[in-house]
C-alpha cells in the first residue's frame, strides 16, 4: 500500500534521527519526572529533538542555535559566565572552618587521571583523551571549556557533544551512581562513624580574602584554569563583599538560570544524528561513568587512609563528597549517613568537601590545559 511504503521509506531515511528523538525524550523524562538537573537536561533533550527533525536547519550556519553556539560556547562565554553564578551560590564557610576538607576535594579528582589513561588505551588522541577525562571533574562548564580549548568542538563536534552530554547527565545521576559505589567500598561500621561539627565564626575579612588568594594561587599553579577559577571566585567575592547583595541574588538566580538554559539548548548543535551516533559516543559515556566511579573511590579510600593515623576518625563517605557535583554529592552522603544513624549529621562536613571539589576540579582542568595545550601545535 502506498501509505505503508511512504512510512517505511520515512523510517529508512530517518531512523538515526528517531534514535536522537528517543535520547532527547529520555533526557526530558529525567528532567521532569525524576527532577534530575531539569534546567540542564530539559533544554538539552528538547534541543536534541529540535535539530534532528526532518528538514530542520535551526543548527545550520545562520540558524538560531548555530548563532547561540558560536556566541556562547565556541568562545566559552556561557560556561565562564555561569561560573559567576555558581560562585555566588557557594558558601566556603565549612572549608574555612575545617581547611583539611580541601584534601578530600583533591583526592576525589583521581578519576580524571585514571580515565585519562583508559581513554588513551581506547585509542583516543592525547587531546581527545584529556577532554574525555575531564568528565570526571563532575563539572559541566569545566568540561566545555577544556574540550573547546583543546579543539574538540571544532575538530570533532560529535565527540564534543558526547562529552558535554555525559558530563551533565552524570552530574544529574550522582545519587544513582554514587550510592551503590559508596556502599560497596565501605562497611556499616565505617558509615556509622559520627563526626562532630564545631561551628566557628569566620571573619568577613577572611571570607573576602579567600577568593582573591585562591585565584592568585591557581594562577601560579595552573594558569590554564585561571579564567574558570577567576570567574568562580569573582562570583563568590560578589556574595561575600556585603555591598552587592542585589547583584549576588541576580547572579545566583536570574543569571545562572538564564545562562544554563541558553547553554543547554546551544549544545544541541553538536547532537545531530550523523555526528553524535557513533561508536565513540558509547565509549565516551562508558568512560564518563568510569571517571565518576573512580572519583568516588579515590575520595573514599583517601578518607580510609587518613583513618589509619587519625585519632578522630573520619566517616569515609565524606571523601565521596569531594567531587565537584555541588550540592548533589553532599546531599547523597548526608542522606546515607542519616539512613544508618538518624543522629549522624554529616551535611556540613560533606558540603565542605563538596565545595573543595569545585575548586579542585577547576585546578585539575587548568593542569590538563597547561599540559595538553602543547599538543595543539
Amino acid at each position: 500500500m502506498p501509505v505503508i511504503n511512504v512510512a517505511w521509506q520515512f523510517i529508512q531515511d530517518n531512523w538515526m534521527n528517531a534514535i536522537m528523538w528517543i535520547i532527547g525524550g529520555v533526557l526530558i523524562y529525567l528532567a521532569i519526572k525524576k527532577d534530575m538537573e531539569p534546567t540542564l537536561l530539559l533544554p538539552i533533550g528538547f534541543g536534541a529533538i529540535l535539530v534532528n527533525l526532518p528538514g530542520s536547519t535551526i543548527a545550520d550556519p545562520g540558524g538560531i542555535i548555530d548563532l547561540l553556539y558560536n556566541a556562547g560556547i565556541a568562545n566559552e562565554f556561557f560556561p565562564l559566565v555561569l561560573f559567576i553564578g555558581i560562585g555566588a551560590m557557594i558558601d566556603f564557610g565549612p572549608v574555612l572552618t575545617d581547611p583539611k576538607l580541601m584534601l578530600f576535594g583533591a583526592a576525589a579528582q583521581f578519576g580524571i587521571f585514571f580515565t585519562l589513561s583508559m581513554a588513551t588505551l581506547c585509542g583516543f588522541s592525547p587531546t581527545e583523551a584529556a577532554s574525555i577525562a575531564i568528565i570526571g571533574a563532575a563539572d559541566g562548564p569545566t568540561s566545555i571549556v577544556v574540550a573547546n580549548h583543546l579543539g574538540i568542538s571544532a575538530n570533532n563536534p560529535g565527540l564534543f557533544g558526547a562529552i558535554v552530554v555525559a558530563a551533565y547527565s552524570y552530574m544529574a545521576l550522582v545519587p544513582i551512581v554514587q550510592r551503590p559505589v559508596i556502599k560497596l567500598i565501605t562497611t556499616k561500621k565505617e558509615r556509622l562513624i559520627r563526626m562532630e561539627y564545631h561551628q566557628k565564626d569566620v571573619s568577613k575579612t577572611t571570607r573576602i580574602l579567600f577568593p582573591i588568594a585562591i585565584t592568585a594561587v591557581v594562577g601560579f599553579v595552573a594558569p590554564g584554569g585561571l579564567p574558570l577559577i577567576g570567574f568562580l571566585m569573582f562570583g563568590n567575592l560578589i556574595r561575600e563583599c556585603g555591598v552587592l547583595n542585589s547583584l549576588s541574588e541576580t547572579a545566583q538566580k536570574v543569571l545562572a538560570n538564564l545562562i544554563t538554559i541558553f547553554l543547554g539548548i546551544s549544545i544541541a548543535k553538536t547532537m545531530k544524528a550523523e555526528s553524535f551516533l557513533q561508536a565513540q559516543t558509547l565509549i565516551v559515556l562508558g568512560l564518563g561513568l568510569v571517571a565518576f566511579i573512580f572519583d568516588t573511590v579515590g575520595g573514599v579510600f583517601f578518607a580510609k587512609f587518613i583513618n589509619l593515623f587519625a585519632k578522630k576518625k573520619v566517616n569515609p563517605m565524606i571523601g565521596a563528597a569531594g567531587i565537584s557535583a555541588f550540592p548533589m554529592s553532599a546531599r547523597v552522603v548526608h542522606k546515607m549517613g542519616q539512613e544508618e544513624d538518624n543522629q549522624n549529621f554529616l551535611l556540613m562536613h560533606a558540603i565542605g568537601a563538596n565545595v573543595s571539589g569545585q575548586i579542585a576540579s577547576v585546578v585539575a582542568g587548568g593542569l590538563i590545559l597547561s599540559i595538553f595545550s602543547a599538543f595543539l601545535s
